[in-house]
């Protein structure tokens, strides 16, 4: 996969070109600026006359300055004064905020179709994946915390500058059990002997485990390749093909093996879990964050403000469901989900739970180019503010977890004086108008990500 990759260097640099738009297949505009450099160079940039956004207290300061060094932000204040080589930005007033950051993104399914996955040539998989990734970065998330894949490749093509995209907290292989979400084999694939991989799990996106051996091998497998946090699914899913929602797939040994594995590495697991019954097996067993929770009920909720676990919880689309067709079983699951959503934010808001944001699209590009447009929704039920906040400062705290197998040692999604430089400037306050962030390409004017500018669209007509 990686030298696969490399051979994009020369046309990466073209999907990042100017503020003009252009279409890959299906795809969003892509807007346009500078390459990067392939390899970050110490640098001081100076924003000046920024309102600041700083992702922790939801509101936007009076003007002032942020200097960057390198990719990290050395100083905040007033009158602040460039070296000799310092590129400066004028601001003129516009609002400097954290890159956005989502909590529950799939990069190598968020962009093909569900038939491409289940049947595509894995080559072709990875240039739309690589593809999507440029386009993340440019829609202002300059960091995603992957819950399922075989992301690693793709990961390392971004670090290493082959080609632009988010910082990516990878989990790897989605941890299933024989039937349950995650296992995407046919009846022909059984019977399976313990011990040995299924086809599905070669490709590295999925990984099946059917006692608390296979789980701590299985846990091993993804830290040996680099993961920063684990992910089971400890119940069905929309597009299981074999477990129902209500389904509970891992045993309370299973878990609490997986748990132990992912902590003597310093990290920990994060489940998918739609019921009550799931969250609370999956608490009880050590787990640090629940992925979804739509179903659960009261006492459930109350358990994860009890425990101090994470909801990472997303604001599904309508138009989500439309990756199944209609009348089928996924369909219908998709349904039941998106029903219980409503309720299940009211319990986080009710016992003030730690709730992430994030989107988990699958199988759109349409839905992907609409990231910012999700994060937005959320203000069905939280301020324009404390969405931001919860995309920015918050599911930074998120990434903290990950403790020493944090592949981005720093503090992010703040803009603070210490922090990683991932900064957007953005042409208007999105505390007063949230609806900026959905629309990317003429919001956000810079770019910046460690440090390094991907795109300064300053350069229009009438702009300082």
């Amino acid at each position: 996969m990686h030298v696969l990759l490399k051979t994009l260097a020369a046309t990466a640099t073209g999907l990042i070109l100017a503020t003009q738009s252009g279409s890959v297949g299906a795809h969003d505009p892509m807007p346009q600026a500078a390459p990067a450099p392939a390899a970050a160079v110490a640098q001081t940039v100076l924003f000046r006359q920024v309102r600041v956004f700083d992702g922790v207290s939801g509101r936007v300061s009076g003007p002032q300055d942020v200097f960057v060094r390198g990719n990290h932000i050395e100083r905040i204040g007033a009158g602040l004064a460039p070296e000799p080589s310092t590129r400066l930005i004028d601001g003129g007033g516009r609002v400097l905020m954290p890159g956005l950051i989502d909590a529950h993104w799939h990069s190598m399914m968020a962009a093909p179709p569900l038939g491409a996955i289940l049947n595509g040539d894995q080559r072709y998989l990875t240039v739309i994946a690589a593809a999507e990734s440029t386009r993340t970065l440019m829609r202002g998330f300059t960091s995603v915390r992957d819950v399922g894949g075989n992301v690693f490749g793709l990961k390392q093509a971004v670090d290493e500058g082959v080609l632009p995209g988010p910082r990516i907290y990878p989990a790897g292989a989605m941890i299933s059990v024989t039937s349950g979400h995650g296992d995407f084999r046919q009846a022909g694939d059984l019977p399976r002997r313990m011990g040995e991989p299924g086809p599905t799990d070669l490709e590295g996106d999925t990984a099946i485990a059917d006692s608390p051996d296979e789980v701590r091998m299985r846990v091993r497998e993804q830290l040996m390749r680099g993961a920063s946090q684990i992910k089971l699914t400890a119940g069905g899913g929309v597009s299981s093909p074999h477990s129902p929602l209500d389904a509970i797939t891992f045993t309370p040994a299973e878990l609490r093996a997986a748990v132990e594995a992912a902590g003597n590495w310093g990290t920990y697991v994060t489940v998918h879990a739609y019921t009550a019954e799931a969250v609370r097996q999956a608490v009880d067993a050590g787990v640090k964050v629940i992925e979804h929770g739509s179903l659960m009920d009261d006492a459930a909720a109350r358990l994860i403000a009890q425990k101090g676990v994470w909801l990472s919880i997303q604001p599904f689309p309508v138009e989500l469901g439309n990756a199944f067709p209609p009348g089928s079983v996924e369909r219908a699951k998709f349904d039941e989900v998106f029903a219980g959503n409503n309720h299940a934010y009211e319990l986080a808001k009710k016992y003030h739970l730690k709730t992430a944001w994030g989107t988990d699209v699958l199988f759109s590009a349409a839905l992907a180019a609409r990231q910012g447009a999700i994060l937005a929704s959320l203000t069905q039920w939280y301020t324009p503010a404390e969405a931001l906040v919860m995309a920015t400062g918050t599911n930074g705290e998120l990434l903290e977890l990950t403790g020493k197998r944090n592949p981005y040692p720093g503090k992010i999604g703040v803009v603070q004086e210490g922090a990683l430089a991932d900064l957007l400037l953005v042409d208007g306050d999105p505390v007063a108008d949230i609806s900026l962030i959905t629309r990317p390409e003429q919001s956000f004017k810079v770019i910046m990500k460690d440090g390094v500018i991907y795109k300064d669209a300053r350069s229009a007509p009438g702009m300082p």
